[in-house]
């Protein structure tokens, strides 16, 4: 994978807990960090209940994770001026105040840890309570230092959080100035298309109306340029009192966490519903994810306008929807039909043209050939290639099927039990699984080299998420077992250049190959 990359969604120990009784949480999603790179493929395989669907869905933030960070690079926080930035320069203050306490709490706990023997009972225990504490630690510090960037460091930060309430003011005021434009800018185009067409007193009225919206767009543009040149000087004020201190250490360490990141997770309902055109889904079952009252053409346009594509069902976006559809491999007569009249392979094109139609940057497909026939699903996945290469999608293309992920993903990852236990380059995983549980799943694939080779079953069934296993979830299944990974969590490390993994005894395993 190319160097040249830049990090679109980044997931930093990021938890989805659902409640199923009093005290007690189904963990699907349990400490999980990766990186997905803008125009990659990033597959996620496991077993039916690992968690992968529910990740998928966390990202997108259609179910609200319970604790980490999702961060999206797609825009920046100046188009979106999210609340959050607005509300951490508020309570600053206090936030810093607690961080400083949860730091001395887990200060004291490594001391003791650091006191008791090795063989102690309790050492294992508080080195795993000690690891998330420092991981929810991290998440504090982004908190503060994503927003603040170096100032943090300042003994009187009141001047610089002035300036930086004043910069996210202009911001908030540029994001709602883009709505503004979006819509004029819609009409405009509406107006614009049905000139072409029209004659008489008929082309007269609409050259009038499209006088007029290009009259309000040019003057919300002259607005927009305004506010964008406040914006600048504002900055520079910012970066004037920063300059002093570049070649501070401190400084500069807390200035690289200022990465513009978007952190989703902290987004409101209404600032995440501006972003779902970035981030689309195809579902599963390509049945039940289509209105069966709707037609393809409604099915397809719905999205455009709700996010201002358009205004209304004109001309002009049934042309857009038309020029999606024939993307997608569906006929132009089938616009006028309802999902009960296609096929299922049909129904899973017009999922895919729907999530596509509002021109998204990053899709999770969501096991989107399992439901299929073989000959469908390699149609399907060729379509997903076609639509990647022509737009620059990024997939996060979840599957059980180690087969159909080794053909289109770029990088593999693979869950067991909310958890993330290998990440690696496609062929890397396949060439060099390091982990347990990987070289379980490729051992079980059906090959037809030869008809006496025997399938290796993996035995046993995956544990309860309500109740998982204390240290290696994988434990009870493994065969490399020892008393370390019934009580340790394994590290989460490098073990080759792009090549992770979480294993107590993978060089032993390895050696052992």
């Amino acid at each position: 994978m190319s160097e040249e990359k830049k990090v679109l969604i980044r997931a930093v120990n990021l938890k989805q807990y659902f409640p199923v009784g009093k005290g007690r949480y189904c963990k699907a999603n349990d400490g999980i960090s990766i990186d997905i790179m803008e125009g990659e493929t990033f597959g996620l395989v496991g077993e039916s209940g690992c968690g992968k669907s529910t990740f998928g869905r966390t990202l997108l933030q259609l179910n609200r994770q319970t604790a980490g960070k999702t961060l999206y690079y797609g825009q920046t926080l100046e188009e979106v001026a999210p609340q959050y930035v607005g509300k951490t320069l508020d309570s600053l203050d206090k936030q810093i105040a607690d961080y400083r306490q949860f730091e001395e709490k887990i200060a004291q706990i490594q001391k003791s840890c650091d006191a008791m023997s090795d063989d102690h009972k309790d050492k294992i225990s508080t080195l795993n309570e000690l690891n998330m504490m420092r991981a929810e630690l991290e998440g504090k510090y982004y908190d503060i230092v994503s927003v603040l960037g170096g100032f943090y460091t300042f003994e009187d930060r009141t001047a610089a959080v002035k300036l930086l309430k004043e910069e996210y003011q202009l911001c908030h005021r540029i994001r709602g100035m883009l709505e503004q434009i979006q819509l004029a800018d819609a009409k405009v185009r509406d107006a614009s298309f049905d000139l072409e067409a029209a004659e008489g007193i008929r082309k007269k009225r609409i050259q009038a109306k499209l006088q007029a919206n290009q009259a309000k767009l040019d003057a919300l543009n002259a607005k927009r340029n305004a506010l964008y040149a406040e914006l600048e000087k504002k900055r520079a004020e910012i970066e004037a009192v920063k300059a002093p201190y570049a070649d501070d250490q401190r400084f500069q360490e807390a200035e690289a966490y200022r990465d513009g990141g978007i952190d989703l997770a902290r987004l409101t309902y209404n600032e995440m519903r501006l972003l779902r055109s970035d981030v689309q889904m195809i579902f599963q079952d390509p049945y039940s994810s289509l209105n069966p009252r709707m037609t393809v053409g409604n099915i397809i346009g719905t999205g455009m306008k709700t996010h201002h594509m358009f205004v209304k069902e004109t001309d002009r976006m049934q042309a857009e929807v038309l020029k999606i559809m024939d993307q997608c491999g569906l006929q132009p007569y089938f616009l006028h039909r309802f999902p009960h009249q296609f096929s299922g392979g049909q129904r899973q094109r017009i999922g895919i043209a729907r999530s596509l139609a509002v021109r998204p940057r990053f899709v999770v497909c969501d096991e989107a050939v399992s439901a299929l026939d073989v000959s469908i699903q390699s149609q399907i996945i060729n379509l997903l290639q076609d639509l990647k290469e022509q737009s620059n999608l990024t997939y996060l293309f979840i599957t059980h099927d180690l087969s159909v992920v080794k053909y289109i993903s770029d990088r593999i990852g693979v869950m067991y039990l909310g958890n993330m236990v290998e990440l690696a380059p496609s062929q890397d995983i396949f060439d060099h699984p390091m982990h347990p549980y990987t070289q379980a799943l490729i051992a079980a694939i059906p090959t037809v080299e030869s008809r006496d080779a025997e399938l290796h079953i993996l035995e046993g069934d995956i544990p309860s998420p309500v109740n998982p296993p204390k240290g290696c979830k994988f434990h009870t299944r493994c065969d490399y077992c020892t008393e370390l990974c019934r009580q340790m969590v394994p590290a989460w490390k490098e073990v080759s250049p792009n090549h992770f993994a979480a294993c107590h005894h993978m060089y032993e395993i390895q050696k052992k190959k």
